[in-house]
């Protein structure tokens, strides 16, 4: 299981992980982030235009991640700016409203458009946003479930004005990022060592002297008796 804390910024850091929230707008991805970075909610959060973004860091397996978090605008008229974004990203989160069915039906054109654009390894979580208003639900949690497996996707319900879930969905998002990239560098490191040892294994022709190979081409004759 993998060891959390809370990282020291003294401390030099092993991996800068870029993750990318997206959804409709007014979904709640900037209180997400900012309920994960800074432990913040604002009741008075403005639409975010084009693209911030915020970092923590914080220790996964004794290693030092940096989590640099993008938030997109969720408007129509800014997806072509901020699809340049997604490049670079390891992991990301499409977020709906539980309250607002067209934010979750919208999630397919999302998935879309972030596989076209990102990394076909890139970690993605599926999160349902706004638990606290459990009595105006028009997602199902059933329905969401069953387009995360159909998707392969990891999923929760989270809520960032109670604080529900929000540190758990981040953090298990840059767990699974670590797995990943731990795994390519294994890989890595282990090609890297096989390809060492075939090159050992292969060894290197010795010549003794009088004994050199002889030129291709030329005529020679050896040890005639006479």
């Amino acid at each position: 299981m993998s060891k959390l804390y809370g990282g020291d910024f003294n401390q030099k850091i092993d991996y800068v992980f870029k993750v990318v929230l997206i959804g409709d707008s007014a979904v709640g991805k900037s209180q997400l982030l900012s309920r994960f970075s800074r432990n913040e909610f604002s009741l008075d959060s403005k639409a975010t235009i084009g693209v911030e973004f915020q970092t923590r860091t914080l220790g996964i397996d004794n290693k030092t991640v940096k989590a640099q978090i993008w938030d997109t605008a969720g408007q129509e008229r800014y997806r072509a700016v901020t699809s340049a974004y997604y490049r670079g990203a390891v992991g990301a989160m499409l977020v709906y409203d539980i309250t607002k069915r067209q934010s979750f039906d919208h999630i397919a054109r999302w998935l879309e458009e972030l596989r076209g654009h990102a990394d076909k390894n890139i970690v993605i979580m599926l999160v349902g946003n706004k638990t606290d208003l459990g009595s105006l639900r028009a997602v199902p949690t059933e329905d969401a479930k069953e387009f995360a497996e159909k998707e392969n996707l990891f999923f929760i319900e989270t809520s960032a004005l109670e604080a529900t879930n929000v540190e758990t969905a981040f953090v298990n998002v840059l767990t699974e990022i670590y797995r990943v990239v731990s795994k390519k560098s294994l890989v890595a490191n282990e090609a890297e060592s096989a390809a060492g040892s075939s090159a050992l294994l292969r060894g290197k022709e010795i010549v003794v002297p009088g004994q050199e190979p002889v030129p291709s081409g030329s005529s020679y004759s050896c040890c005639r008796s006479s």
